[in-house]
């Protein structure tokens, strides 16, 4: 606003006092959100730029566009909804979680982005600092937490725990995006003991969006030669 005043603009001086106060009001506002919205992305650390804008509907990908339509919505997150996105190498299952958490900050909500393997891992450091207490609750404090990459590995027992304080804290209080290569009805396998496995399970399937990607050509191969052609055609400009 103190920009408007030093910097008046000519054409809106026809106006009367309070139709320019009134857009000065307006542009400041603007300014506050575009400025909260920039800061929730660079925290969200996402692992991809992507937005839903951009998700390629293509014939030969399985994207099932009104459910990725209602999901940009943010309407789940409201519910306190989870999505799951499976699908093997390649099919887009990071860009969709990612291009899902970018409309989320968006509408001024909080995201975080992690790959499982790197979030264990600082799980892991923070047990040996005397953090744990504080990591969990800055997880809960997310509005929606997005964990890419589950099931590459088996998990530990400790693991298992780990990643059943993290669904259970945010059981029906914050959403989660879980992406995989492997069906989420295989998950199961992947935790050690049955009575963990069954608790992670029965509180991420029952009330999740379920996405099932599929793609014949990897998005990752599609991008490179798009990312190739455009840099041999600023050489021949």
């Amino acid at each position: 606003m103190a920009q408007m005043l030093a910097e008046p603009d000519i054409s809106l001086n026809e106006l009367s006092f309070e139709e320019r106060l009134g857009i000065m009001v307006e542009q400041e506002w603007l300014a506050k959100k575009n400025n909260r919205i920039k800061r929730l992305l660079y925290m969200a650390s996402f692992g991809v730029t992507a937005c839903i804008e951009d998700i390629d509907y293509s014939a030969d990908r399985t994207i099932d566009k009104k459910i990725i339509q209602t999901l940009s919505t943010c309407v789940f997150i409201e519910h306190k909804l989870n999505v799951i996105i499976t699908g093997r190498t390649g099919c887009g299952k990071s860009f969709l979680s990612c291009a899902i958490g970018n409309a989320v900050c968006r509408k001024g909500y909080t995201v975080r982005y992690y790959r499982i393997p790197e979030l264990l891992l600082e799980i892991q450091e923070s047990k040996s600092e005397n953090r744990y207490a504080k990591l969990m609750a800055n997880l809960l404090t997310v509005k929606l937490l997005i964990l890419d990459d589950i099931g590459l590995k088996s998990y530990t027992l400790e693991e298992s725990r780990d990643i059943l304080e993290i669904v259970e804290s945010r059981y029906n209080k914050a959403c989660s995006v879980l992406s995989g290569q492997m069906s989420h009805k295989k998950w199961y396998d992947l935790f050690p003991d049955p009575t963990i496995a069954d608790a992670i399970m029965d509180r991420i399937i029952h009330n999740s969006y379920i996405v099932e990607l599929d793609s014949k050509t990897s998005m990752r191969e599609i991008s490179a030669k798009e990312k190739i052609k455009s840099i041999e055609k600023d050489k021949l400009l």
